[in-house]
């Protein structure tokens, strides 16, 4: 059995306008009836064991927001994972948390059940660009938020967004330092993007909106990896940062190509060289459950090819990169022969570092990460 699983909890205050991932905004009434769901597909999933429960090295909570509902709905979430998974000693249980959900009572309920790191939505330190990004906090409260979730919580992630439309590198800078000065463990940095489909390209279709400067957004991932590295953070990944030894232990099960399980709207496992991945809309994913159906609405069967070449497509936007022997141990084939012209061909044009043991980006790859890893599928 996979030792890692994911729970997707689709609810929140509202939808912003950059947001593309599964979620339902302004139907709490609906929340019995995924909780319910819930249960029933944890019970039903075929990699359930027979009986018992399965032992996790880590639980990862995401949305949506998972806390956003209320302190007794949360409290049953927990029982209803409790029934099926425990956490082995020293396991990371993590969620993803909105700043103005973080009330004293839903923290200390968060303690009580073993909740170690949680990951906030901060996204920026400035209220003219919260204001642009639709966040419901405001800059003044991100501080006492962050010191009042570390009084219970010993691991605080912080998210932050870069590139939004009139954002300056001054002010982003300021929000690295002010992340920093907070003492958090992990910060998380995102460049803006406008997926199809969501308020912000519509916005942007209509000239409401304008994209940042290419090279104003260059400027703003290097002064991310520059601060956050000079104060003692480590790049473990494209767009994450960490102090030694506080690396997502959660992610780092999907960058190394580890199995886990998944449940809930738009949840996607992978066991056994399969991918499995549930229905996005929340309605259906009720539906189906409600009628007895797999929720599952798209299947992959990785063949042992596909798969290698997926861990070595992720695994290079880890910082240690890929390491050859450990590369072949872990899926059967050299990394020189299913990249024998990719790797000299990024290395001469200076993106890629080969020592002759691991490969891995160069600093002027990251930046062009997306079309280094092209050269690899």
């Amino acid at each position: 059995m996979p030792r890692s699983a994911y729970i997707h909890v689709p609810f929140c205050r509202h939808r912003c306008g950059y947001c593309d991932f599964t979620l339902i905004a302004g139907r709490d009434d609906l929340i019995p009836r995924y909780l319910q769901a819930l249960r029933t597909e944890l019970r039903l999933h075929p990699h359930d064991p027979v009986a018992g429960t399965t032992e996790l090295e880590t639980l990862f909570l995401g949305g949506g927001t998972p806390t956003h509902p209320n302190v007794e709905e949360l409290r049953s979430l927990f029982a209803i994972l409790a029934e099926r998974f425990t956490l082995a000693p020293n396991a990371e249980f993590s969620l993803e948390a909105n700043p103005l959900d973080l009330t004293e009572e839903k923290l200390a309920l968060l303690s009580a059940v073993g909740v170690n790191r949680v990951s906030l939505g901060v996204q920026a330190f400035s209220e003219s660009t919260l204001q642009r990004l639709e966040r419901d906090h405001h800059a003044a409260e991100v501080e006492t938020i962050v010191r009042r979730t570390q009084q219970y919580i010993p691991q605080v992630s912080l998210d932050l967004i870069f590139g939004v439309p009139d954002q300056t590198l001054a002010e982003w800078r300021s929000a690295l330092q002010r992340a920093i000065n907070l003492g958090v463990q992990h910060i998380s940095t995102y460049g803006l993007t406008f997926e199809k489909g969501t308020a912000f390209y519509t916005r942007r279709q209509r000239g409401e909106l304008q994209s940042t400067p290419e090279d104003l957004e260059y400027d703003m991932y290097a002064a991310a990896m520059d601060d956050l590295t000079a104060a003692g953070f480590e790049q473990y990944e494209i767009s994450n940062f960490a102090r030694p030894g506080f690396r997502c232990r959660h992610n780092m099960v999907y960058w190394n190509g580890g199995e886990y399980l998944a449940y809930g709207p738009g949840a996607a496992r992978y066991v056994a060289l399969r991918r499995e991945t549930n229905l996005r809309s929340v309605w259906g994913w009720l539906a189906k459950i409600d009628r007895g159906l797999s929720p599952v609405a798209e299947v992959e069967e990785l063949t042992p090819e596909s798969r290698a070449r997926e861990r070595l497509f992720v695994g290079l936007r880890l910082g240690d990169g890929v390491e050859r022997k450990s590369f072949e141990q872990q899926t059967g084939f050299g990394l020189d022969d299913l990249a024998a012209d990719a790797i000299p061909k990024n290395v001469a044009t200076g993106l890629l570092i080969d020592d002759g043991r691991t490969i891995r980006l160069s600093r002027a790859g990251r930046f062009l990460a997306d079309r280094v890893v092209q050269d690899f599928l």
